[in-house]
């Protein structure tokens, strides 16, 4: 297989994994600690994740529970949480923050739905980029000649072949994802 194909492999691969990660923050009716990864608590003189502040649990189905190894940070985790976007309140009793993901209302759910679809086009979008740039590769290294032009064709048709193979993986995690959401 060409070093171009494989390179554009490697790339689709790396857009799917940060697709899924971008799903993963996404706020379901359920607690998920994934929507706390981009929470950064001033604590000694930096900005440091959330999860190496404290143990981050899920006592329940809808509650996450933080439990901060210094007691110290306790405001710090709460100013944190309040000032990142996940529109949660933290709710503590001096040892512990705990956060209740509320039940979704219908009109929540397809704003959310959308927001999933919004993020999927983006990553199409991304994965047809990487497509763009190995065909313009291709037909530079035919310029060359350093493919003839059946390899090129052949390449284009494998570099197709690798877009709808990721297209369709984005397209199965997002029914995946709407189907988690829209769920009550």
């Amino acid at each position: 297989m060409s070093e171009v194909i494989l390179e554009l492999i490697d790339k689709m691969e790396k857009s799917i994994e940060a697709f899924k990660q971008e799903l993963a923050k996404v706020r379901t009716g359920r607690a998920s600690l994934n929507i706390l990864d981009d929470v950064k608590v001033e604590a000694y003189g930096s900005a440091m994740p959330l999860n190496q502040v404290g143990t981050i649990t899920i006592p329940e189905v809808r509650t996450i529970a933080i439990q901060p190894w210094d007691p110290q940070l306790l405001a710090a985790i709460e100013k944190a949480i309040l000032k990142s976007d996940i529109g949660l309140t933290p709710v503590s009793d001096g040892k512990t923050i705990r956060l209740n993901i509320p039940q979704l209302t219908e009109d929540r759910r397809h704003e959310l739905v959308k927001q999933v679809k919004k993020i999927a086009e983006e990553f199409r979008v991304a994965i047809r980029n990487i497509r763009r740039e190995a065909i313009e590769t291709l037909k530079k290294q035919k310029k060359e000649k350093q493919i003839s032009e059946d390899d090129l064709f052949k390449l284009q048709d494998d570099a197709q072949a690798e877009t709808d193979t990721f297209i369709g993986q984005i397209d199965t995690l997002t029914a995946g994802k709407e189907k988690e959401v829209m769920e009550v």
